[in-house]
């Protein structure tokens, strides 16, 4: 039973309580009503121990929403930190990136040059060395092609497994150089 039970039972004792005649005053066991204050007296700090724990536990209650709210807070904020610090090594780690393929096209565009130029270095030494072979095969032939058949030929030619009018008359001379 709690003090709500006993002022409901006080009341219903005043309502049924025998009135006076021409008054607003009634008669009421005196007894009765003492006892039911008494009990109403024992009930109550009952009642106000049950507030006062109800009360200490929504200030515990609060207090943890408090801490909690502290904790999700504090979170978020290491967790605002950490993604903040991994963007920025994220950002770091694309420019130098960026960096070393900018220098690695460099490097490459600069090796290309090189190898370019020693290729043409080389064809160039092979260009002239083809004309001066060339040159010296003009000339050779040339002078095949002015000596008489007579002129100073210790041999007749069949040293080398021909005859000497093989020699001045290859039928693709006129082919490769004109006379």
């Amino acid at each position: 039973m709690d003090v709500h039970d006993k002022l409901d039972e006080l009341t219903a004792l005043v309502e049924n309580a025998r009135s006076m005649p021409m008054s607003a005053s009634c008669i009421v066991n005196r007894a009765e009503v003492l006892g039911l204050l008494e009990e109403m007296r024992e009930l109550l700090p009952e009642e106000f121990r049950h507030a006062q724990l109800l009360l200490s536990d929504r200030e515990a209650v609060v207090d943890e929403g408090r801490r909690e709210a502290l904790q999700v807070i504090a979170d978020a904020e290491v967790e605002r930190r950490r993604l903040t610090s991994e963007t920025e090594v994220v950002a770091a780690a694309e420019l130098h990136a960026e960096e070393i393929r900018e220098a690695a096209r460099q490097e490459a565009e600069t090796m290309r040059a090189e190898v370019d130029d020693y290729v043409d270095t080389k064809l160039a030494n092979f260009e002239v060395a083809l004309d001066k072979t060339m040159a010296a095969v003009r000339r050779g032939r040339e002078k095949l092609r002015g000596r008489n058949p007579d002129d100073g030929l210790v041999g007749t030619g069949h040293e080398f497994g021909h005859s000497p009018s093989e020699d001045f008359g290859h039928p693709l001379d006129d082919e490769v150089l004109p006379r």
